[in-house]
């Protein structure tokens, strides 16, 4: 009996050491040089660097959803629009618009789908004004928040972070301001996730 727990407990070992070297930096991730502080020190903060025009992000979008469902309560989880292009600019905006209005959630999905489902070309003022008006948001309004100091505000400390992050592409996901998880470190999208929860894991112990 002795020796099938000693077995047992080395086989436990055994696993949980290959567990905790399955990934390390520069295999699943890459470590931020010098980390972010986070907004709630009390949680383990989780953000997307995204783009509503990118191709690899609206693919993502499904896997990130299933694991919102499923995330505890320890998890701070923030969206982060990204620009690293001109035609970048108006979708960030309407991130920020939206997420100011209290409709991001509402209107997410949508927005995702009407870019690469319908093909719709969504990169101007005027185009993002029409379909904000689906969500009850008027014209005039939307205009006013465009180029407001909140949107300008949020666009320059947006902007700071993905830099601090050293983050160059998109999708990203950064954990606790420390660690950047991307499809090339994760060797692919079905594999991101896993190496979040391995790194939200780390962090919990520290």
């Amino acid at each position: 009996m002795i020796k099938l727990f000693s077995a047992l407990l080395f086989s436990v070992l055994i696993s949980s050491t290959a567990f905790a070297a399955e990934y390390s930096d520069g295999n699943g991730y890459t470590t931020i040089k010098n980390p972010v502080r986070t907004s709630d020190p009390s949680k383990v903060e989780v953000t997307e660097i995204f783009w509503y025009g990118c191709p690899h992000c609206y693919t993502l979008e499904p896997l990130v959803n299933a694991w919102k469902k499923d995330m505890a309560s320890d998890i701070d989880f923030k969206y982060l629009p990204a620009v690293f292009g001109r035609g970048w600019l108006a979708h960030a905006k309407a991130f920020h618009i939206a997420d100011l209005l209290g409709i991001e959630s509402e209107l997410r999905a949508d927005l995702f789908n009407a870019i690469h489902v319908e093909r719709r070309n969504l990169n101007s003022e005027d185009a993002l004004a029409d379909f904000f008006a689906n969500y009850g948001v008027s014209e005039n309004e939307f205009r006013k928040q465009y180029d407001s100091f909140a949107v300008n505000s949020r666009l320059s400390q947006a902007d700071a972070k993905i830099r601090a992050y050293g983050a160059r592409g998109v999708p990203g996901i950064i954990v606790n301001g420390k660690y950047l998880v991307s499809a090339q470190t994760a060797n692919g999208n079905e594999n991101i996730f896993n190496v979040v929860n391995f790194l939200v894991e780390k962090e919990r112990q520290n």
